[in-house]
This record gives structure tokens, sequence and C-alpha cells, in this order.
């Protein structure tokens, strides 16, 4: 029961995920890290990866929009009084 209740959903996210095309910024690293605290955790490495690797891409697009952000700030010209 308790895997059905695992593999549903985790089925449902590889079959969106191959929808979109991949970019996997952040999502290696995570499940890295996420596999070995899941390890340690309680021999979880499996959804400690699955974890780590959501949380690491979306740590990654959100780093990603801040520094669109800062260049496009830094992109702005600041416009030159005007002495008429």
């Amino acid at each position: 029961m308790k895997f059905a209740l695992i593999a549903a959903p985790a089925l449902a996210l590889i079959l969106v995920d191959a929808a979109v095309p991949a970019e996997a910024k952040g999502c290696l690293k995570g499940a890295v890290v996420g596999g070995v605290a899941g390890h340690y955790a309680g021999h979880h490495a499996v959804l400690g990866a699955i974890g780590g690797c959501i949380v690491g891409h979306h740590m990654a697009k959100e780093k990603e929009k801040q520094q669109e952000r800062a260049a496009e700030q830094n992109q702005t010209p600041a416009q030159p009084p005007n002495h008429d």
C-alpha cells in the first residue's frame, strides 16, 4: 500500500516532466544531497533524491530569476535631468 502511495505521484511527476523540455539545473546537486540525507534518515535515499531534485531545481530557477532581475536593473539607463 505504501508503495502505491509513493509510486503513483512519482509516476505522474515523471510523465509531466517528460512533456516539457529537460532543464536539470540544480536537480543533480539536490538529488545527491537529498539521497544522502534520506539514506541517513532511515534508508529513504530514493525519496530523498526525488525531494532534493525538486528543491534543487526550484532553487536554481529562483536564482536565475534573481540574476535576470539584477541584469535588467543594470541595463536600464538612468535618465539625465531635463534642464529646460
